[in-house]
């Protein structure tokens, strides 16, 4: 039975998985490299919370219970023996690739180690470690707290026993899992990142404006946020990831990345984390 999880970053992703788990009543390690970063964490957790009381999703005396839950370290070590371990470091591959072979040196036999990555290979993580068949990809869906997704991704040696585990996991935590096989991009990214670029194309070869582009799509496909929009707030450099993913796993021209979305991952304009991407987010 897993009581007990390790969470491994506590970025973005990290501190939203962290704030499910927790509110479910795991016991939560939330491992960073960076003290500044984890009580960073912490306070989003925290103000996320407060935000939930305040529009009557969870109670108030659940924020401190949540709280408590999580124990931050800054030693890997602490997770040696968590039941369950999830990575949700950056979306590099050879960070990743890295991480899975040094967790499966610390980790207790037996557990599972899942990974949050939005497009590589779990087959190519597990197979860093002596325990593929206990590797699995368990996608959540940005912000982690709100949106009820998240993809389950097996690798070519995943158990079925595995796989189980973590779908009742998924469900546990009120979200609503859907299987995707080990491809590049799984389901969501295979297809929503490939639109973010070829809206980004479009604004590049002139077809429209960025705002023309989003209010577009906003209400001719009936999306709540534009593409362009959509692609600053997972940040650019994600995006840019991602496409690279899928173009260099599918070895398919129409995953080429646009070269202005090149461009400005070059030039640091990323989105909202760096208040500059397709909108200026320097003033309010």
């Amino acid at each position: 039975m897993i009581k007990k999880v390790g969470i491994i970053g506590s970025g973005l992703m990290g501190n939203g998985i962290a704030h499910v788990f927790a509110l479910h009543n795991y016991n939560v390690v939330l491992y960073d490299v960076s003290q500044n970063q984890l009580e960073k964490a912490l306070k989003t957790i925290e103000e996320n919370l407060k935000r939930q009381a305040k529009k009557g999703v969870i109670n108030e005396n659940q924020i401190d219970d949540t709280l408590d839950n999580i124990k931050s370290t800054i030693n890997l070590n602490e997770v040696s023996d968590v039941d369950f371990c999830i990575e949700a470091a950056p979306e590099n591959e050879s960070i990743k690739l890295d991480l899975f072979s040094k967790l499966d040196s610390i980790i207790k036999d037996g557990s599972i180690i899942a990974s949050n990555t939005s497009s590589i290979s779990i087959t190519k993580l597990g197979f860093q470690t002596k325990r593929p068949d206990k590797i699995i990809g368990m996608h959540f869906m940005n912000p982690v707290p709100v949106m009820k997704l998240v993809e389950i991704i097996k690798g070519i040696a995943t158990s079925e026993e595995t796989y189980n585990i973590v779908l009742d996991l998924a469900k546990s935590l009120g979200k609503i899992p859907a299987l995707s096989k080990d491809y590049p991009g799984f389901i969501v990214n295979r297809v929503t990142i490939p639109m973010i670029n070829e809206a980004i194309y479009a604004y590049y070869e002139g077809v429209a404006s960025v705002e023309d582009i989003d209010e577009a799509m906003k209400l001719g496909t009936n999306q709540p946020m534009g593409p362009l929009t959509l692609a600053d707030f997972i940040g650019l450099d994600t995006v840019l990831a991602i496409q690279n993913v899928l173009y260099e796993g599918f070895k398919d021209s129409k995953y080429r990345p646009c070269p202005l979305l090149v461009k400005m991952v070059e030039a640091g304009y990323l989105g909202r984390k760096t208040k500059k991407g397709f909108y200026d987010y320097s003033k309010k």
